[in-house]
């Protein structure tokens, strides 16, 4: 049995989640709630959750000033949010788990099916913390990100992607140890996920980090060299921006 803790500051919503857990959701427990950041810390301290409910906007504060301020963090993490937009980069980067309002009843079973599988391997909390450890970094280049596997996921340093390749709905994620990993995501996703990470998506079959170029070779689109030795193609429609992006220093 999971224990979990509902941090929102409408009552209306609180009751309406914790109902929904309640039913749809048998391996979980509601053993506390919270209205805001400082009720919420109370209730987490108090209860030790497994699985943290939290609403990413709140008076006085919001989700990630709870997580900051909370200690240790030994509890998987759920956002709660009617912003479509608001911190979903921050989100994706850490793979962290969130539901857009109002609640969908299947995504609130997949979110804690996939952490009851986390608490299984002992992996509890990684994703709230690799999150956590993003936001209080600086540059994005040194943010961590996860990568879904087949078999589970693995969690990367931005610096050290040098290239990604579209491989059908696949990714083939290249480093700068010369190592491949077959990534379960389409090259679409990362290239709204890394766009403002000095990513570049410089072909219909290559997002290239832009920190990992180089030399450039000219021709209709050209060629770049990237620093594990890969020659990657430019299409002509990209060439502008790839020099763009040179001459404004990235």
């Amino acid at each position: 049995m999971l224990k979990a803790v509902i941090v929102e500051d409408e009552p209306m919503s609180r009751e309406i989640l914790a109902g929904y857990i309640a039913k749809y959701c048998p391996d979980v427990t509601v053993v506390g709630t919270g209205d805001s950041v400082a009720t919420g810390i109370e209730a987490i301290r108090k209860h030790k959750p497994d699985i943290l409910f939290l609403d990413v906007e709140m008076p006085k504060g919001n989700g990630f000033d709870l997580l900051e301020q909370v200690g240790e963090i030994d509890f998987e993490t759920v956002f709660v949010t009617a912003f479509g937009n608001y911190a979903i980069q921050a989100l994706n980067y850490s793979a962290a788990y969130y539901i857009l309002k109002p609640v969908s009843i299947d995504e609130l079973i997949l979110a804690v099916d996939k952490i009851k599988t986390q608490k299984q391997k002992n992996q509890l909390s990684l994703h709230t913390k690799v999150l956590l450890e993003n936001i209080r970094g600086g540059n994005s280049q040194d943010c961590k990100i996860v990568l879904p596997l087949q078999d589970g996921f693995e969690v990367v340093k931005v610096r050290d992607i040098v290239h990604c390749k579209a491989n059908d709905n696949f990714t083939d994620f290249h480093f700068v140890s010369k190592s491949k990993m077959m990534i379960c995501r389409t090259l679409k996703f990362y290239e709204e996920l890394l766009g403002e990470s000095g990513f570049l998506r410089v072909h219909k079959s290559h997002l290239v980090n832009l920190d990992h170029v180089v030399k450039y070779t000219r021709g209709k689109g050209g060629q770049l060299t990237m620093a594990d030795g890969s020659v990657i193609d430019v299409s002509p429609n990209k060439k502008d921006e790839l020099m763009e992006k040179f001459e404004r220093g990235k």
